[in-house]
């Protein structure tokens, strides 16, 4: 490394990993410059950047011609610009825009529109359906006539496939997956009795009497629908057939929740009920 400025660049061809940290160039290649604590080092299978600390965007996605950093440009499951890297002056964040979410290390979602601070040293980030193809974003922060199928930037993002979900249904789910859906770590389904409660608070006109047994059999007709053999989207690992390992009830939900995250099916929206009923309770608890 040698001791010249620093100043945002794209990566030479030579960079092919962050995981064992920046790697020293080859004997023949000229070495990078020495990077400050707070730089930031992102890399895909296409390109990478490097940004030292200072306010600055890095964009990645499938739009080639208008992001930094080209991720799964021929994937039209990938938004044209799917996130950003966003430095606020001597912290960096990562933003999801896309409609996939971005998995981290230890099962936690960044969802469509959420964002977190990224954390010292290396940081995998997978995006995509691991039943299909998942692409792959490596970031490491310093203390003609196409194939068919294939995608290009002009492109519409598509849209992944939606299940259809009751108003109901969305509600009792939502419940159920608040953990994945507010981006804690290593989420798992919360308690029948917990998306009871959260149903009963809700403001309006009920049809049935909330409890432990009346959310389980909404979850349950969901599953059922959704691995119906004649269903035409089916997801599989909703039927105990399909699951191995205890507890069993939990995985059937946490498989069913992380489907409909990455159709989209559920978002970070779907909570705000809930939130604001919890809101309007502790202000009737405040007044007295």
């Amino acid at each position: 490394m040698t001791d010249q400025a620093f100043f945002p660049q794209v990566l030479p061809p030579w960079v092919r990993s962050l995981a064992a940290g920046v790697p020293a160039a080859p004997p023949e290649e000229d070495p990078l410059p020495t990077p400050p604590l707070g730089t930031v080092f992102a890399l895909s299978a296409h390109l990478g950047w490097a940004v030292p600390p200072r306010r600055f965007e890095l964009l990645f996605g499938r739009d080639e011609e208008n992001v930094n950093i080209p991720l799964g440009v021929k994937d039209q499951r990938i938004s044209r610009c799917h996130g950003r890297l966003i430095c606020h002056g001597s912290e960096w964040t990562m933003r999801n825009e896309g409609r996939l979410p971005m998995l981290f290390p230890g099962d936690t979602m960044l969802l469509q529109g959420q964002e977190r601070l990224v954390e010292d040293a290396y940081t995998p980030v997978y995006i995509g359906n691991p039943r299909e193809e998942v692409h792959f974003l490596e970031v490491r922060l310093i203390g003609g006539r196409r194939p068919d199928g294939e995608a290009t930037p002009e492109d519409e993002t598509a849209v992944p496939v939606v299940h259809n979900l009751s108003a109901i249904e969305r509600l009792v789910i939502a419940s159920l997956a608040q953990r994945y859906l507010r981006g804690v770590a290593h989420p798992q389904p919360v308690s029948w009795k917990r998306v009871a409660e959260d149903m009963e608070r809700l403001p309006g006109p009920r049809d049935r009497d909330w409890n432990e047994r009346t959310v389980a059999r909404v979850v349950a007709a969901v599953r059922e629908r959704l691995s119906a053999p004649g269903y035409r989207h089916r997801v599989y690992g909703l039927r105990r057939s399909e699951v191995f390992g205890e507890p069993l009830g939990n995985a059937l939900n946490d498989n069913l929740i992380r489907a409909l995250l990455q159709s989209t099916t559920l978002a970070p929206g779907d909570i705000e009920p809930f939130d604001r009923a919890e809101q309007a309770r502790a202000e009737r608890n405040a007044a007295g």
